[in-house]
């Protein structure tokens, strides 16, 4: 039985004459301040600051469809319109949810790639007079990604998620499928797998994305790994882990480590980041060191660099 053919065929009938009942829009917002060094060279300072808000609303049609909408302001992101995600997502108990995005939703894989350890590799590092990090994360396209169709089927076992997705066609990048499954249906673990297609002029092949973390009372231990089998391109895998220790309801500490192996090199990219975290009320303060070495697969003092940041981040 294709439970995924039956259950879109039905959510796209039950879609063709339907009257909304009057809906609402809520609006959400974050701010971020903080100083960090400059790694590689030039070892100076840097202020940061970040903004954001965040639009979601929607209604209950008449036949019990739930329509969503949402799409984020953030200069960050785009700085010639300040627009940021945007998408409408279909959903209801029984036929689960159907979202259809034109930016930052992804794909059922490239949701679950964030590495155990927070993507630390991430962290605009530099060595001499290259970018840093020659890791790129192995999905189709961040353009492929942005034009996608997104389909969490409905729950069929306790604890268990399923989600698969279409991303259109671009310049230069092929249309791919990908799906993802989550289990939580031991309490305190998380486990995850995703697969996905890339197509695009640098390669082909297909990724793969494996995570799981366990929560046993203060202490928290995830690991991941990310591989990517490319036909036209070149293969990497990236190997994660992290142990975090809760002290009190408001204060964490965590040590997290990722490593980033690269077909045809001999030097991989590793990287150590400490972190530590305080929230009061809709405050949070952090702090963490990184530590990397064999940036761009480059040996010794040029590939090693360390970066640090302080800052804060409010919610309203």
């Amino acid at each position: 039985m294709n439970i995924k053919k039956i259950g879109l065929t039905a959510l796209a009938a039950s879609l063709v004459s339907v009257s909304a009942h009057a809906g609402e829009m809520t609006v959400a917002g974050g701010a971020s301040i903080g100083i960090k060094n400059n790694a590689g060279t030039d070892g100076g300072k840097s202020i940061t600051m970040g903004n954001q808000l965040t639009f979601t609303g929607g209604g209950e049609l008449d036949n019990g469809i739930n329509v969503a909408l949402s799409f984020v302001l953030d200069h960050a992101d785009n700085v010639a319109s300040g627009f940021d995600s945007h998408s409408i997502t279909l959903s209801s108990d029984s036929l689960g949810s159907l979202s259809v995005a034109g930016d930052g939703t992804g794909n059922a894989q490239s949701a679950l790639d964030t590495t155990a350890a927070g993507d630390i590799w991430d962290n605009g590092f530099t060595y001499g007079t290259d970018n840093g990090s020659k890791y790129v994360k192995p999905q189709a396209s961040d353009a492929a990604n942005d034009k996608s169709v997104n389909y969490t089927l409905p729950a069929m076992v306790d604890g268990l998620s399923a989600a698969v997705s279409y991303s259109g066609s671009t310049t230069g990048v092929d249309s791919t499928t990908a799906y993802g499954l989550t289990f939580t249906g031991i309490e305190g673990l998380t486990a995850s797998y995703g697969s996905g297609e890339v197509g695009s002029t640098s390669g082909k092949g297909d990724v793969t994305t494996m995570k799981a973390s366990y929560a046993m009372g203060s202490f928290t231990v995830a690991v991941s790994q990310n591989e990517a089998d490319m036909t036209g391109g070149t293969d990497e895998e990236q190997d994660s882990f992290k142990i975090s220790y809760t002290i009190t309801d408001d204060l964490s500490v965590s040590y997290g480590e990722e490593t980033h192996s690269t077909s045809g090199s001999s030097v991989d990219e590793e990287f150590e980041q400490v972190s530590v975290s305080y929230t009061t009320g809709g405050m949070t303060l952090s702090a963490y060191n990184v530590e990397a070495t064999g940036l761009g697969n480059t040996a010794g003092a040029q590939g090693a660099a360390e970066r640090w940041k302080i800052g804060a981040s409010f919610a309203f």
